[in-house]
């Protein structure tokens, strides 16, 4: 790597962060504000009780997408995110759903946040303000 580019290297972390991050509560909070809806689809999908993974779906891509943004936790958050699209994943390959319009992009998720796992925030953000 180029050793100017190594010394930028926070601003692209700080852009993956925002993208995914937007990502995520733009699919969050709906989930949040329609949590009734949520769940029954949770519990449709086959996941029950639908009404406790649903909420937690919901809190964790809502305020973990946040928490993401700001770079808070970024390691812990994406340990929860690597779980959940994991099991999306695996989830949607268990219904023999297309790669194309089916788990390209939770897959596509799943790889930024390992990134994140492994990266951690980078030098813009929270965690590197206050733990580094």
């Amino acid at each position: 790597m180029y050793p100017s580019l190594l010394l930028q290297s926070g601003w692209g972390l700080l852009f993956l962060r925002v993208a995914f991050g937007a990502v995520l509560v733009a699919h969050g909070f709906p989930k949040l504000k329609k949590l009734k809806e949520t769940s029954a689809n949770f519990s449709n999908m086959g996941f029950r009780p639908g009404a406790l993974w649903g909420t937690l779906i919901a809190l964790l891509e809502s305020f973990g997408g946040i928490a993401v943004i700001l770079g808070f936790m970024t390691v812990c958050v994406s340990a929860l995110f690597i779980v959940e699209f994991l099991v999306i994943v695996i989830w949607k390959l268990a219904k023999r759903g297309a790669f194309v319009n089916g788990w390209e992009f939770d897959l596509l998720l799943l790889a930024v946040v390992v990134m994140l796992f492994f990266s951690g925030a980078g030098m813009i953000s929270l965690d590197y303000l206050w733990f580094v």
